[in-house]
Parts: structure tokens; sequence; C-alpha cells
């Protein structure tokens, strides 16, 4: 894969050296759905944000409307993400680890390995890469914060998503983990875990393409999440006062109950 690299929107407004004073926020899986709504908010906020993901014009376009970063970046090469480390800089506020997915809904039983290992590789690994990678930055800020993109797969199981809830309980775990190791230091470590999301690209990953397949996954249910709710989330928690840990925040929208209990009809006017 090309070598990552880093492209710097010009500040086009404001005194020279204002870029510099801003809190620096490292959103992976930037590209589109939570990760790109979610570089919205932080800037909004008033962070520099460096942009990473695969799709170099996608984050681009997006670190152009935000005066952001972009980093082409997969998370699962070692060399991209020191050089997602490098262009953050030597200090951190935010790192927001949203790359991720879910590849392919069979049984156990017909499980298609490449597709676990896919998901184990970007899910679980890529997470622990890119945190790796910028704890130093973040403790070099003295009130680095974490934030993991879980999910309500990480706490339940159902049939054919075996792939994904063993990533996502992996996630979970790693999570927990790490807030252990980091406890006496000025750090937090949170996990927001949404239910039910409708992005533009989630499901339809999921399923190869198949639209109707993706489509058939949120019919009927009146306002799913969107993936801006998710990102206030993720805005709030980094909002909070240093002395503020969030440890867990699961987000689902009205119409589910539980991971297995969803009600597909209207609800509001």
């Amino acid at each position: 894969m090309p070598k990552a690299s880093a492209t710097r929107v010009p500040r086009q407004n404001g005194p020279m050296g204002e870029d510099r004073q801003r809190r620096t926020a490292v959103v992976t899986g930037a590209s589109s759905g939570i990760g790109a709504a979610t570089a919205r908010a932080l800037a909004g906020d008033g962070f520099r944000v460096v942009c990473a993901a695969r799709r170099s014009d996608r984050i681009a376009a997006l670190a152009a409307e935000i005066d952001g970063v972009a980093v082409a970046c997969d998370v699962t090469s070692d060399d991209d993400v020191a050089a997602l480390a490098e262009a953050a800089g030597g200090k951190v506020a935010v790192l927001v680890n949203d790359a991720g997915g879910a590849f392919g809904a069979d049984t156990v039983e017909q499980a298609d390995l490449a597709d676990w290992q896919a998901m184990w590789e970007v899910n679980v690994l890529g997470l622990v890469r890119v945190t790796r990678a910028l704890l130093p930055a973040l403790r070099a800020t003295g009130e680095g914060l974490v934030v993991n993109l879980g999910s309500t797969a990480g706490r339940v199981a159902y049939p054919t998503g075996g792939g994904y809830t063993a990533a996502k309980h992996a996630t979970r775990v790693v999570t927990e983990t790490l807030r252990l190791e980091l406890n006496g230091e000025p750090l937090r470590v949170t996990e927001i875990a949404p239910g039910m999301v409708r992005t533009e690209e989630f499901s339809l990953v999921r399923f190869g393409g198949d639209q109707a397949s993706a489509d058939a996954v949120y019919a009927g249910v009146d306002s799913p999440l969107a993936a801006a709710d998710v990102a206030e989330a993720v805005r709030w928690v980094a909002s909070l006062p240093r002395h503020v840990n969030v440890d867990e925040l699961v987000i689902k929208p009205v119409a589910q109950a539980a991971q297995h209990q969803l009600h597909r009809g209207p609800i509001f006017d």
C-alpha cells in the first residue's frame, strides 16, 4: 500500500501562530460515517483535527472543510501509523479510535475466516497500534483522552454476528485494560458503544455491496441513530473537565430496547 502522507490545509483567517495553539485531536476512520461526523464535531469545538483514513481523497476534502490535517493511513500498517503519529505532532489532546467495521454475516459453522481475521486486524489490533503510537503525545498534554468506538455488539452475542461481536468484545476488554494500566496518570479512557446507527456504508460493506440486504437492516425502524448523534457523544466526553472520566457510554435509538429487540413501525409523530 502507498506510504502514508499528510496534507495540511492552510488556515485562512486568524493571527499568525493561532493554529499551533489549538489542541490536537486525531480521528481514525474519518473518511465517512461516525469518524467524519466526529471530526466535524471536534473541529467545531476548536480542535485541530487530524483526519486519518485510507481514502485520501475523502479526508483531504474533509480537512479542507474543517481546517484540519489529512493523513492517508491504514491502521493495520505499522509504517502508516508511525507516519500518523509524526503528523499529529508531539502533543495530542484527544484520540478517537473509530476505524473498524463488520465484514460478512455468516454462522460460526460457515465462517469465512478471512473476514474474521480482517475484523480482528482493524477493530482490535488497529486500535492497539494507533493507541500505542500516540500515547507519548497524549501524555505530553497532561490531560489526554482516548475514546474507543465500540458497539452494543461488544456486550451481547447474536446469530450470524460471531466475528463482529468477538472483535467488539475485544475492543471493550482492551479499553478496560488500558484504563487499569494507565491508572495514576492524567489520562482518560472511554468506550462509546452505539447500537443501531444508520450510516451510508456500514451495512453495505458488511453485506458485500448488496444494497437490498443493507436496506433490510433498517427497514421500518423509526429514527435509528445517525452518525452525528454518536459524534455529539464524543464531543461531550471530550468537553468534560480533565478529572471526569466516562468509562463507557451506551447509546441506542428509542426503537432498540436491546440488541435482540428492535421495534419496526412508527413511534414518533
